[in-house]
């Protein structure tokens, strides 16, 4: 399983539901943002070596939190070394070896973008509610669809007590979980760990559980 989190436009928490499906769905979560990279790294290899040929895919993944992570390089020089038409590649190994990967994509429509949904069989949006996010969020579709990276649900994030869920579907059409903004999921996600292993009982623990549950639906899983 191959699962790629996108969203056209930056900030709109692609990085938090991906890193919390990682953790609900036991996959590796790869940052394939290439350029302005998310997840914390510590030291090793990772994917900006990788895709310069200096280290495996599978030897770059750490296993030391609470979520087995590939994390990418966050230096310029790393960036331009990087042969980024080897992610696809790279991805599929790591899927190969671990069973499942999470892959959180740069925002925006660059060939960058592009690659982890040509990598995946299927993707969550995520956009935020407002009316600037959404039509990115529409491109983003039209891209995923394009490329056989069927949507599988809409994380709709840092909402409000009344979220416009079914204005959401309409717009992208599939199901859409509305995860609520609060300051436990931004802590969790600013010490680099998912809401459920810093607060076990938060509502936000629940709403990714339920996008998880949508994943493996649409993968035939229980």
């Amino acid at each position: 399983m191959i699962l790629a989190v996108a969203g056209g436009k930056g900030g709109v928490g692609k990085t938090t539901v991906a890193l919390n499906l990682a953790r609900e769905l036991d996959a590796v979560l790869v940052d394939a943002d290439l350029g302005m990279a998310d997840v914390p790294a510590s030291h090793g290899p990772d994917l900006h070596d990788v895709l310069a040929g200096r280290a495996a895919p599978v030897e770059a993944v750490r296993e030391d939190g609470p979520v087995d992570v590939l994390p990418c390089g966050r230096s310029l020089s790393g960036a331009r070394a990087a042969e980024t038409t080897a992610l696809v590649a790279a991805i599929e190994r790591v899927d190969r070896a671990y069973g499942g990967c999470v892959v959180d994509c740069p925002a925006g429509l660059s060939a960058d973008a592009g690659l982890p949904l040509l990598a995946a069989g299927l993707c969550v949006l995520v956009t935020t509610p407002d009316r600037v996010s959404l039509p990115d969020a529409v491109r983003t579709w039209a891209l995923a669809n394009e490329l056989d990276a069927g949507v599988a649900r809409v994380a709709l994030n840092r909402t409000g007590d009344d979220p416009p869920t079914d204005r959401v579907e309409r717009a992208l059409g599939a199901p859409t979980v509305a995860i609520p903004d609060s300051r436990t999921v931004a802590a969790a996600t600013a010490s680099g760990r998912p809401v459920a292993a810093v607060a076990s009982n938060a509502s936000a623990v629940d709403r990714f559980r339920a996008l998880a549950d949508g994943v493996r639906s649409c993968l035939g899983r229980s």
